[in-house]
């Protein structure tokens, strides 16, 4: 099988100028300053700070090691790039969908996707709902424990069910509580649950904090999710690629571009496992094992 490739402010506004431009003296000891009649120079305004454009360094919330399971991966473009672009060397992708056949319908360029996970010895399961999966154990029955050191879910949703807001709130609510209910069977201890959502609403109106919470996890921290840190990955629709009224494929608001947001969840009271600050780089046959910064 495949083997690893290599990875790959100003400070603060400046003060106020005051003066009217002509030289200033300075008095001699003793000597006071006398002013002369008329207005006084007008003080230039300040002039506004200028930020630096900061780059800020993305957010990985996985080590390489990592057992990481995907549920809902769409197009599977994300468990790619994870296996491509992060060399995470045990990816379990899981879809929806009962087949490749059902799945290349939605989206037609998944098999290259799917070329790319199965080529690094990772893994795409078919037919796996988010609510019912699992769990994923040490062994069979309901006294193994889980195995999944990371277990995300990107940008879930039941789809178009309805028109109505509240509804479709709350469709999406009941889902990711029986989603989390289950991921937790399959997570590991000190393991982490992520899931991405986009920012404002309906989103923030799902209350996922509470969610998790009501499911005995707790959120440890929060980041912005950055679609650029994963070369290849492209946001998927629940119900397909895009297509034109004469069946092209394109068009439409591009996901990736939306701001999201992640958040982490760890079984309530316990500490999350670290994720390494080190990346390994994938090396050919022959080559010897070294790492890299991210």
């Amino acid at each position: 099988m495949g083997k690893r490739r290599k990875l790959s402010q100003k400070g603060p506004a400046n003060a106020p100028k005051s003066g009217s431009g002509k030289p200033q003296h300075k008095n001699a000891p003793g000597q006071k300053h006398h002013t002369t009649g008329g207005s006084k120079a007008t003080p230039k305004p300040a002039k506004p700070a200028h930020k630096q454009q900061q780059h800020e360094e993305p957010t990985i919330p996985f080590a390489p090691e990592d057992k990481i399971l995907l549920v809902g991966d769409g197009d599977l473009s994300f468990a790619a790039s994870l296996v491509e672009h992060h060399y995470c060397a045990d990816v379990t992708a899981t879809v929806l969908e009962k087949d490749v056949e059902e799945l290349r319908e939605k989206y037609p360029h998944v098999e290259e996707n799917i070329a790319k996970i199965e080529a690094e010895d990772s893994r795409v399961w078919y037919n796996v709902d988010a609510t019912k999966m699992g769990p994923y154990t040490d062994k069979k029955g309901k006294d193994g424990v889980g195995i999944m050191d990371r277990i995300i879910f990107n940008f879930p949703h039941v789809g178009g069910k309805s028109t109505d807001v509240n509804r479709q709130v709350r469709y999406n609510q009941e889902m990711l509580v029986s989603f989390f209910q289950r991921a937790t069977l399959s997570l590991a201890p000190e393991g982490t649950i992520i899931v991405t959502l986009f920012e404002g609403e309906p989103y923030t109106l799902w209350n996922i904090r509470d969610l998790g919470r009501h499911s005995g996890l707790q959120v440890v921290r929060s980041f912005k999710f950055q679609a650029s840190a994963y070369p290849g990955y492209h946001h998927a629709r629940t119900l397909g690629v895009v297509r034109n009224k004469d069946g092209e494929i394109g068009g439409g608001w591009k996901g990736e571009e939306r701001p999201s947001r992640s958040y982490v969840f760890v079984r309530k009271d316990e500490v999350p496992k670290p994720t390494a600050h080190k990346t390994k780089k994938r090396v050919r046959d022959g080559d010897g094992d070294s790492s890299d910064d991210d």
